[in-house]
């Protein structure tokens, strides 16, 4: 579904998305082995906003992780559209200051403003609020007038679009092969309520769902643009409704089928989904190779107190073995300064590690965001502290430089080069061998061969030549080479260089401890 756009004069629509500023979970030191990557997912909100936009309407996106937007695009257009988190927050405000420059209204939609929309009081009109009616207001008004308003309007979704209702984001406007990742959304909101989460707050406990249909649309579409490799599913929870899952998976199986299995996916999903091999196995014929669990802390007393049961519904440890057994990696997310932290939890967390041989854990500090029950518990306790040159703003019942050392000395011993190919010969040995094996003429096409050739090239000059942990490096990479295993070795080396280069920025205190935090840093590459 499309605006309606006969009623409304044609305009020129700017949309522009922002540089990431440094993170772990965004891989940019992964995108020189590659083969010309430049940013990680393509932006799922704003292209969806195109896609709605008047079909008469000129639309221009850029991604300022690949090419900043420039005074001619500036000079173009009549209105700017921008999207983004947290993390993105001094480069939206930047892209607001470029646009004024040229006197051009700038509204700001996303999970940012969403939650906080008093962090962008320079914008001319904040969508708050999913895809519908606030959608509709904002079209009208630049249909009306293109014009700066003479004060800020704050337009709030109350009607949300239904998502079957949803248009396909406009891919082509991106340059989908530059991208790491291919995203793409099948559902929105969680039935849980983990205390530090604000997706309830934001999109509600009764997930929403696309047809199994227009899944296979986007895919279709993600391929014609050009995607290749993996595709993400950034729902919150990809069983927040466990029926859709069992009906989305044999349309995912057909259409893998068809394609000849060109692509791996890659979801967000609770732990309890080790529960239901009725779910997972499908998963695994539909070729799902990596699980991302909000595991949080192995301490059973944490999760309770985090209202995160769900999580103990399957011994941790357990639930990992069986999600391995059916072939997919966990990623897992991990967080310090929780009230019940001890001392000794740094410890405590690396034990986990060695014990789970999960390769990637987004370590994080704690941060109460708006919308959660958290923010609301520590709002009565007195506990929130805004501060923007702390990593986060609470008041841990720890000492706070305990837990940013805490968090430091784990990301250092964690991410040793030894230690994270140590956990990749693991999954290389015990997981990858259990996914669906395909050998199709579409994944020996020779444009796949030139990819992993590159890759390869890549990889061989920067981390084996020239990189510091070459006799580590070379030791895992003889031994893939020598068993056949060039696929694991390219995929295991892409995430384990970025992982092993981050961490030690993090370790040295160059980076943020929290992906949320107040603390404002330049983008790695600002755009100029």
């Amino acid at each position: 579904m499309r605006s309606a756009g006969q009623q409304y004069g044609i305009r020129r629509i700017l949309c522009v998305f922002p540089r990431y500023t440094s993170s772990f979970g965004t891989f940019e030191h992964a995108y020189p082995l590659t083969a010309g990557v430049q940013a990680f997912m393509p932006p799922q909100g704003l292209l969806l906003i195109a896609a709605y936009l008047p079909a008469d309407w000129k639309v221009r996106f850029i991604d300022e992780n690949i090419r900043a937007a420039t005074d001619e695009d500036f000079e173009w257009a009549e209105a700017v559209l921008v999207s983004g988190m947290h993390i993105q927050r001094q480069q939206m405000n930047d892209i607001c200051r470029r646009a004024h420059a040229f006197d051009l209204p700038v509204a700001l939609g996303g999970p940012s403003v969403s939650a906080c929309p008093d962090y962008y009081p320079s914008f001319d009109y904040l969508h708050v609020g999913e895809l519908g009616d606030a959608t509709d207001e904002l079209i009208r008004r630049l249909a009306r007038d293109p014009s700066r308003p003479d004060h800020q309007l704050v337009l709030k979704t109350a009607d949300r679009l239904a998502m079957d209702k949803f248009p396909i984001p406009a891919y082509e406007l991106a340059d989908i092969k530059h991208y790491f990742l291919g995203s793409i959304q099948y559902s929105s909101g969680c039935p849980y309520q983990c205390e530090f989460c604000d997706i309830p707050g934001l999109y509600g406990r009764n997930p929403r769902l696309k047809t199994p249909e227009q899944i296979t649309r986007e895919l279709d579409k993600l391929l014609e643009c050009g995607i290749s490799g993996s595709v993400y599913f950034v729902d919150d929870n990809f069983i927040g409704n466990r029926k859709a899952a069992l009906d989305l998976l044999p349309h995912l199986i057909a259409w893998q089928k068809k394609t000849g299995y060109v692509l791996r996916f890659s979801c967000e999903a609770t732990l309890n989904i080790a529960k239901r091999p009725e779910i997972l196995s499908q998963m695994r014929e539909a070729f799902f190779a990596t699980i991302f669990c909000g595991i949080e802390t192995p301490d059973p007393v944490a999760l309770k107190a985090m209202h995160k049961d769900h999580n103990m519904m399957v011994p941790i440890m357990e639930a990992i073995r069986t999600l391995n057994e059916y072939g997919m990696e966990v990623v897992s997310g991990i967080i310090l300064g929780l009230d019940t932290d001890k001392p000794e939890t740094g410890q405590h967390l690396l034990d986990f590690i060695d014990q789970s041989q999960i390769p990637l854990l987004t370590i994080n500090l704690l941060q109460a965001l708006p919308k959660t029950p958290l923010w609301d518990r520590l709002a009565r306790e007195n506990r929130l502290i805004e501060d923007e040159g702390r990593d986060s703003n609470v008041d841990f019942r720890l000492p706070y430089d305990h837990v940013v050392e805490t968090w430091r000395d784990c990301m250092g011993r964690a991410y040793q080069p030894e230690k994270v190919l140590e956990r990749y010969e693991y999954q290389i040995r015990k997981t990858y061998p259990k996914r669906v094996q395909p050998r199709t003429p579409e994944q020996r096409s020779w444009r796949n061969i030139r990819l992993g050739l590159t890759m390869l090239r890549n990889i061989f000059w920067r981390v084996g030549v020239r990189g510091d942990y070459k006799r580590i490096f070379w030791k895992f990479a003889l031994r893939r080479l020598a068993r056949g295993e060039i696929e694991y070795l390219i995929s295991s080396i892409l995430v384990a260089h970025h992982l092993i280069v981050f961490a030690r920025s993090a370790s040295r205190g160059k980076t943020n401890a929290s992906y949320y935090s107040l603390k404002l840093r330049e983008a790695s590459v600002p755009a100029e």
